[in-house]
């Protein structure tokens, strides 16, 4: 890389992180021993990412210690970075007691608490006299980070941050990913340096309240939602028309030439449907409670995620109806065959647009 390039990535690096660098190494005068439990769609790219980083991992530093809940992730992730730079944990309460850092990422609310639940046993067995600081990455509830709150922030030198994170698995393989941080302003400081660039790209700061940050990961993901029930519709329509969808799509790629939005509809347009690629519709059902949840509990009102909720159920029972018949292309599939909803509820066939018949009115 020529040093110019060099100084400017440095300079945007910097720029993106919104504290001060930490005066000392860090939480200790030994290299941070950083834990990662979670080793999902987005999480195993995460872990991977920071193993590799030099911030996160300097010379000297210990090997990154994971687990997840079926060991051959982790067995796969040990084998492409090798023992120096990743550790197997045997379970959470590893973890909890050999680590500085303990980063989670994970499916739902109830994982989530079950796993804090874990590390509440092991600081409880094993008091510790230097600083832990828990970071939270999964999309949860806002309220469930109080109750995570209640279980480690009574030990000494115990800290909780929420941290979730914005990006599909692709945008965590090229540690692209946007990351919401609220809690301990020391430990986000910490943090921060250790996950930018390695993970991420900016890190935004919102206070001290650790309900914060998963509330606007919330609202965020309303908007991508949105965009996407939209699309669903208009690609539909354009289908419908005759127009066809590749046109439609290749009108928003000039119009909206955002790059989250013209990858949902290039999945749409094309049925590209698999999960295991992408965020799974499971995953997509639980967020949109969890914001049709937040909306009431203020009163306000989010009619679009309503619509690609149902939506959303259409797609899910479509597929499960196919894995019963041994007809599904997909195990998992992807939030994006949402779009099935307009298309059913429009005669078209649910996830294979090559059976769609156009409809050309005559002049």
């Amino acid at each position: 890389m020529e040093p110019n390039t060099s100084l400017n990535r440095l300079a945007a690096t910097l720029h993106d992180i919104p504290y001060s660098r930490p005066s000392s190494p860090g939480v200790q005068s030994a290299p941070h021993q950083i834990g990662f439990l979670g080793l999902g769609a987005m999480g195993y790219f995460m872990a991977r990412n920071l193993a590799n980083h030099r911030n996160s991992h300097p010379q000297g530093a210990p090997p990154l210690l994971v687990y997840n809940r079926t060991r051959e992730k982790a067995e796969r992730l040990l084998k492409e970075l090798g023992p120096n730079k990743i550790r197997i944990a045997d379970n959470p309460e590893q973890l909890a007691r050999e680590c500085n850092v303990i980063i989670t990422n994970l499916g739902n609310d109830t994982v989530v608490k079950s796993v804090y639940a874990r590390f509440k046993e092991a600081l409880n067995d094993d008091p510790h006299t230097s600083t832990k600081i828990f970071v939270e990455t999964s999309t949860c509830y806002p309220t469930v980070a109080g109750e995570l709150d209640s279980m480690i922030s009574g030990f000494p030198h115990t800290h909780l941050i929420t941290c979730p994170v914005f990006g599909r698995p692709s945008v965590a393989d090229k540690a692209g990913l946007v990351l919401v941080m609220s809690g301990d302003y020391r430990s986000k400081k910490e943090v921060a340096y250790l996950l930018v660039p390695a993970i991420g790209r900016k890190v935004i700061d919102l206070g001290g309240n650790l309900e914060k940050a998963p509330t606007l990961k919330l609202i965020g993901n309303s908007i991508i939602l949105g965009c996407m029930e939209v699309m669903s519709e208009s690609l539909t329509l354009g289908e419908k028309t005759g127009v066809g969808a590749p046109a439609v799509l290749s009108l928003l790629r000039d119009l909206i030439p955002a790059p989250i939005v013209t990858g949902y509809a290039d999945k749409m347009t094309h049925d590209l449907f698999d999960g295991k690629e992408g965020f799974a519709i499971e995953g997509g059902m639980k967020d949109a409670t969890h914001m049709k949840n937040l909306a009431s509990e203020y009163n306000a009102v989010m009619p679009t995620i309503d619509v690609a909720y149902r939506h959303m159920i259409t797609a899910r029972a479509i597929h499960e109806a196919q894995r019963a018949s041994g007809s599904t292309d997909y195990e998992v599939l992807d939030w994006s065959a949402l779009v099935a909803g307009p298309r059913v509820a429009s005669g078209l066939d649910g996830f294979n647009s090559e059976k769609h018949i156009r409809v050309e009115k005559e002049e």
